[in-house]
């Protein structure tokens, strides 16, 4: 499968065009990646090798759409200064509203998604997750994996299972909840968002 079949499949169709000529303008490579718990996407800058950005392959087109420009915005940055400074500092916050600026419509994101999205790129964190309301929005265009929950929407003391092992489920701080595994007695801090499975 070439860049602009990989683009068709998982991007809102509007927005195909515009992420391919980035592609073929910045020349990197592109790769779709397995599932990752600890990130959406990334870039990487290797010395011999070019530059390299990876998005994963369960992300809803919007969600895919937001991370690939997330990443985008690292290599502009990177390009113009050859170094990351704050990674998500004032550069790459202004890189990244200007390549999102031209896909910040209705034919590209629902209504339910854009209004949260204006709002989180006025400052943009690292993480969509750090703005609860753009988070909940792209959610929902998720399917739902069949007997799992939302992590954020489980009650405090409920157990459940993630990542092949039970935690207890505690206190929300900020983006993340607090969890202890039940086997070791570990607090372990798990994104607010992810699909859990619920212990019967």
């Amino acid at each position: 499968m070439d860049v602009r079949q990989m683009f068709e499949k998982h991007l809102p169709e509007p927005a195909v065009a515009y992420c391919y000529d980035l592609w073929k303008t910045h020349s990197f490579t592109f790769l779709i990646s397995r599932p990752r718990h600890t990130k959406l996407g990334d870039f990487r800058a290797e010395p011999g090798k070019g530059f390299t950005i990876t998005v994963n392959n369960d992300l809803n087109p919007c969600a895919f759409l937001i991370t690939y420009l997330h990443e985008v915005a690292h290599l502009l940055v990177y390009q113009q200064s050859r170094w990351f400074g704050r990674p998500h500092g004032p550069a790459w916050k202004k890189a990244f509203r200007t390549v999102m600026q031209p896909v910040l419509y209705e034919a590209v994101f629902p209504a339910s998604v854009l209004a949260p999205l204006k709002d989180y790129l006025k400052n943009p964190a690292a993480s969509t997750g750090a703005h609860p309301a753009l988070t909940r929005a792209l959610r929902q265009l998720d399917e739902q994996p069949a007997g799992k929950r939302l992590l954020i929407e489980m009650p405090e003391g409920e157990t459940f299972r993630f990542l092949q092992k039970e935690y207890i489920r505690g206190m929300k701080r900020r983006t993340r909840v607090v969890c202890t595994e039940k086997t070791t007695g570990l607090k372990v801090s798990i994104w607010a968002h992810v699909w859990v499975e619920k212990e019967e």
